[in-house]
């Protein structure tokens, strides 16, 4: 019963860990792509 338990506890953990890496992942890039962005639009209002 408790091998039991503890193989689905690990599991779910497993599960979890690699759910928070894709966020992180993300959300990274999502703020790496923003911020090129952000720069472009700046420097073509500079240049106009």
């Amino acid at each position: 019963m408790a091998v039991s338990f503890l193989n689905s506890f690990l599991s779910y953990l497993v599960v979890l860990a690699v759910i928070a890496v894709v966020g992180a992942v993300a959300i990274t890039l999502g703020i790496t792509l923003r911020k090129k962005k952000n720069a472009a639009e700046e420097k073509k209002q500079t240049e106009e």
